[in-house]
């Protein structure tokens, strides 16, 4: 239990103060020290802190501290081991919360009063009871704001693994969804070829295999840049890849980017391309790209029949969000009979 909780530190660091003054008030001959008493129960508590007990259960190990506290108390003459009582609050925050930790800091300190008769004419005991008092309040708003900072870690870590599992979901589909799309056509265009012309069936089913190649090849790539996390995305070197006999492919730049530009406008081009194919049963694609100084522009146009009415998928509403994130644009102009065309700006 302990060793799992925030600012573990805390209670060693009490333990040693203790130590260290009840070692000084029994060689001064300050007080009456109970020297071996004393000693085993901090040694008792430092035990506690070890990570075997966290196979014990929370509640019985911070009811054992509190006995070994009282222990403490007992056996020290210095009276500085009174000091360990707002560890209990401190304790319970983690295990039972607030309300709880709240609960026992307010007994602590009825104790703290009954054990110290007329402690309301005395000087020093009414002083020591608004240290102690003080010391409750601290503990417990330490114990807080360590639960919170806590949670606010364990959200944090969630929210970063939902981005990457959405990231992960988004390149899969650019990737290998752009591929396979091409494979899928280029195979019915082989099937329906078979019987009219062979060898464009054969023209058909080679650049099948060449995008079912550039996939895996593109999935490696992915796999090994992850690993290495070697070289930055460029564009002018990524777009060309796209470049098939149904896709003519332009590429112009006068400004630089950063590299998330160049991620963006290099899926939103795999995306058109694959939207061209998959929805709109175009032949004829174009893809250009210009960089200038001030704007970078993507567009992606296409002979076919259009989007046909089809809602927006998957692919496009992430195309979106990942222009919108950069503070860019995305347009569509969607006609049966020109075809479909999908702008991309993104200012530098």
């Amino acid at each position: 239990m302990t060793s799992d909780r925030p600012v573990a530190w805390v209670s060693p660091l009490l333990y040693g103060a203790v130590l260290a003054a009840g070692l000084y008030a029994g060689a001064a001959g300050l007080g009456d020290t109970r020297l071996p008493l004393f000693l085993g129960a901090l040694a008792a508590l430092a035990a506690l802190e070890l990570p075997a007990a966290r196979r014990l259960n929370a509640g019985v190990v911070l009811t054992g501290q509190a006995v070994l506290f009282v222990a403490v108390s007992y056996a020290d003459g210095s009276g500085l081991s009174r000091v360990l009582f707002v560890l209990v609050p401190f304790l319970a925050y983690f295990t039972y919360g607030r309300a709880v930790s709240v609960a026992l800091g307010a007994g602590c300190l009825i104790v703290f009063m009954a054990t110290q008769p007329r402690w309301y004419s005395n000087v020093e005991s009414l002083s020591d009871l608004l240290m102690f008092g003080i010391g409750i309040v601290l503990a417990i708003a330490m114990a807080a704001v360590a639960v919170e900072e806590r949670k606010g870690r364990k959200e944090i870590a969630r929210l970063s693994a939902a981005a990457e599992r959405q990231k992960m979901a988004r390149d899969i589909h650019d990737d290998l969804g752009h591929h396979l799309t091409a494979v899928v056509v280029l195979l019915e265009k082989a099937a329906a070829y078979r019987d009219r012309d062979a060898s464009e069936a054969d023209r058909a089913v080679k650049d099948a295999a060449k995008s079912a190649k550039l996939a895996l090849a593109e999935v490696r790539e992915s796999v090994r840049t992850m690993r290495s996390g070697d070289g930055p995305f460029d564009l002018a070197t990524a777009l060309p890849r796209l470049a098939a006999p149904d896709v003519s492919i332009t590429f112009n730049t006068t400004g630089g980017y950063s590299e998330s530009v160049h991620t963006i406008l290099y899926r939103a081009a795999q995306e058109g391309i694959t939207n061209a194919r998959r929805h709109a049963n175009a032949t004829k694609i174009s893809v250009s790209a210009d960089l200038g100084p001030e704007l970078a522009e993507l567009t992606v146009t296409d002979n076919g029949h259009g989007l046909n009415g089809a809602a927006e998928g998957f692919g496009l509403s992430s195309m979106r969000a990942r222009v919108s994130a950069a503070g860019g644009q995305v347009v569509l102009e969607n006609a049966a009979v020109s075809g479909t065309r999908v702008k991309v700006w993104i200012p530098r």
